[in-house]
């Protein structure tokens, strides 16, 4: 980011009729890219406000952006770009905005042609685009990319068809069968968009192929294919004609770009189904994988699996960062890659070769039949983790001696406590750490949880001392396979209860109890007929992503036996269209592992602020990140919350993060965690932070879209400063 002087721009704001902007020459720092930069740095070199005033700074404005939803499903996790004192970002019903960074003021708003659920289709950036012109903002929301005059708000109709590309076209299937959305921006390389996807997680799903496009016209410059084609590399790590009906493999949490060498850094998620692949035997390339690629072709340059045959849910969290490392007195440019597990990976950015070493170890081979668990996975063996590797017994939360356990994931009914108290639960759970499979006959502790560890909120780089800054959870979840009946005959109900367990059961319960804060289908003739029932199935609805795989015999057949319905008939030969048995398991339950008072079932911390010292490979220094008032007040030290959204470290001393469900914002000393400022939101701020400085005034912001871990949504846009 540097100071600029802008003439052009005078016009710009006095055609807004922006008062607060004067006719003399203004002076601004950027906030350009998502997270920064693209190296994906966090970074900031604004130093106004520094661990000696920080203390003092107050709001300077807020923005109502609007559409906060009902019942508080809504969230803002967008982490907005500033362009020439131009704020840019989205609301919680996926709006484009532009507002006056200085003031707050709205200039236009964008409202997009798809109208998605936002349970699913949250939007965590934008990018901007300078096309000689008056600059373009390009910016995802449900399918579709939009790219959008950076100065009216008015559609570019020349890209895409009329002004947006369709995700799920070019993937080498039916389009009309897929699912495919983005939550995160791309990144932009000398006149292309290379973009990835979040794609359905279950039988059926999408592939998540990585594409670019031309930024004038729109049209498809590149594909790389995640899940090998015949004759690519990788394809020997799949079964045969894979490719065909395998989905996710995909990169839905960001990527990052050395301008300088023209490589992109694409991080992968897991292939679908998350937690059975049986049918996907291999160690599955690409999934699981930071992969560099030609940013111009596409051409594969390296990379590398964090994850064999994923069966626990690790998908790559968060965009890697580029940094530089002094070793033994040499600089090596190098990447690095956080992981859910709470582990860094430290690469050579040229050639993938690891800059610490990294072993594989032996894990247990899978009960599930049918399943062949890889039999190693590589971990870090110089850099700690950044979170606890295994739940043991001696670290089951004794803060009230006698409580009972909340199992979130239980079959029990939803918020129902357990009889038995949470050390009793623990006997039957497998808690012997990471890369256990599931198995049918016992429950599974994944500690760190499916949610991390590391998180997309991603890691903080500072330039000035070499540390990373990793905001992490502590949480453990736990799950459960269960084994699919086979069908005998061709009854609609019981072939809709096939579906349903295969699609719907993780989600939702086999037995339609809800798992976690997921609804209970229990009853629904009560509310709602076939035609509404359908119409979900098909399109989604809240948090549930749609499911056009399904044809209209298959979407009937899960009507009848969810509406305990049995004059629905489909057509007798649609019986094999979709084999139920094809996945011989699914998902009983999985979720959070509460006491009764609806804290972790681990001892404190739950969430903590991390610094590696990625000069020495060693962690420098841990603090609980975020508290709960009520135990606060009784005495008990800060335990940390579950947190979601990343840091910003800045020249000033400081790192500025939200992320937590206390619904503060606060800012630590960079050098040893200590924490100098903390306020109430009005919403959570589960959105990475920016920062920036128009005359001579520095600007921190966040977003409070709230709406996570049970907390109040929000619509705002909150700007502090010295004042």
């Amino acid at each position: 980011m540097y100071p600029k002087v802008s003439l052009k721009l005078l016009t710009i704001f006095l055609l807004f009729g922006c008062e607060s902007i004067h006719k003399e020459t203004v002076d601004f720092i950027n906030w350009s890219e998502y997270l920064g930069d693209k190296s994906r740095s966090h970074y900031s070199s604004l130093n106004q406000i520094n661990i000696s005033n920080v203390k003092n700074i107050k709001k300077a404005w807020s923005y109502s952006s609007g559409d906060v939803g009902k019942n508080n499903r809504t969230q803002i996790q967008c982490s907005p770009i500033v362009i020439d004192t131009i704020l840019y970002g989205t609301n919680p019903q996926l709006k484009l905005f532009a507002i006056n960074a200085k003031t707050g003021k709205e200039l236009w708003k964008f409202n997009p042609d798809d109208k998605v659920s936002p349970g699913w289709g949250v939007n965590r950036g934008v990018i901007y685009w300078d096309d000689n012109e008056n600059g373009r903002i390009l910016y995802t929301s449900g399918k579709y990319i939009y790219s959008i005059d950076a100065k009216s708000g008015k559609i570019e109709s020349s890209f895409g068809e009329n002004g947006k590309i369709d995700l799920r076209k070019n993937l080498g299937r039916p389009y009309e069968t897929i699912v495919a959305i983005s939550n995160t921006p791309g990144v932009i390389f000398n006149g292309i968009l290379i973009q990835g996807t979040r794609v359905h997680e279950g039988p059926g799903g999408s592939p998540g192929h990585i594409r670019a496009y031309d930024l004038r016209t729109g049209e498809l410059v590149w594909r790389f294919n995640t899940i090998p084609n015949p004759g690519e590399f990788g394809y020997d790590t799949w079964p045969k004609d894979a490719w065909k009906y395998i989905g996710g493999a995909n990169s839905w949490s960001g990527m990052t770009l050395d301008e300088e060498s023209g490589i992109v850094y694409i991080p992968t998620g897991s292939a679908s189904y998350d937690f059975y692949g049986g049918n996907r035997k291999g160690k599955n390339l690409f999934a699981n994988c930071l992969i560099a690629l030609d940013a111009k072709s596409g051409k594969r340059i390296w990379h590398y699996q964090f994850v064999h045959h994923d069966l626990w849910d690790r998908d790559i969290p968060a965009p890697p960062n580029l940094v530089e490392i002094n070793k033994e007195g040499k600089v090596i440019k190098a990447i690095v890659q956080i992981t859910k597990s709470g582990h860094v990976f430290v690469f050579n950015r040229k050639n993938g070769q690891h800059i610490f070493p990294v072993k594989e170890f032996p894990f247990p081979k899978s009960e599930l039949i049918g399943e062949e668990a890889w039999p190693t996975q590589p971990l870090p063996t110089k850099i700690p983790p950044f979170a606890r590797q295994k739940f043991t017994k001696d670290l089951i939360n004794d803060m009230f001696p006698n409580s009972k356990a909340l199992l979130a994931w239980s079959p029990l009914q939803k918020d129902k406590v357990s009889d038995k108290t949470v050390e009793e639960v623990w006997l039957t759970l497998n808690s012997l750490g990471q890369f256990q499979p599931p198995s049918d006959k016992i429950a599974t502790i994944t500690f760190p949880g499916l949610d991390g560890g590391g998180e997309w909120g991603g890691a903080g780089y500072d330039p000035e001392s070499g540390m990373l800054y990793i905001n992490s959870n502590e949480m453990p979840w736990v799950s459960k396979a269960f084994k699919l009946d086979k069908i005998k005959d061709k009854n609609v109900q019981k072939f809709g209860k096939s579906i349903y367990l295969q699609q719907c059961s993780r989600c939702h319960g086999p037995e339609l109890q809800g798992i976690s804060n997921l609804p209970d289908l229990k009853n629904l003739k009560n509310r709602f007929n076939q035609k509404e029932l359908a119409s979900i199935i098909k399109k989604g609805k809240g948090s549930m992503m749609p499911l056009p795989h399904l044809n209209k015999s298959q979407i009937n057949a899960i009507s009848s036996y969810l509406l305990d319905d049995e004059t629905i008939e489909i057509d007798q030969s649609s019986f094999n269209d979709l084999d139920p048995n094809a996945l011989p398991y699914s998902i009983k339950y999985y979720g959070r592992f509460m006491d009764e008072y609806g804290y972790p079932a681990i001892k404190p911390p739950w969430g903590t602020l991390n610094a590696i010292d990625l000069n020495k490979g060693e962690l420098a220094w841990s603090v609980p990140l975020g508290e709960y008032d009520s135990l606060t007040k009784k005495g008990f030290p800060k335990t940390g919350t579950e947190n979601y959204g990343g840091p910003i470290v800045t020249s000033g001393g400081l790192i500025f993060i939200g992320a937590t469900n206390d619904e503060y914002f606060r800012a630590f000393n960079k050098k040893n965690g200590e924490e100098l400022w903390k306020t109430k939101l009005p919403a959570g701020g589960y959105a990475t932070p920016i920062t920036y400085q128009i005359d001579d005034k520095q600007f921190v912001v966040i977003a409070c879209g709230g709406g996570k871990m049970g907390t109040k949504s929000g619509d705002s846009y909150i700007a502090y400063s010295l004042n």
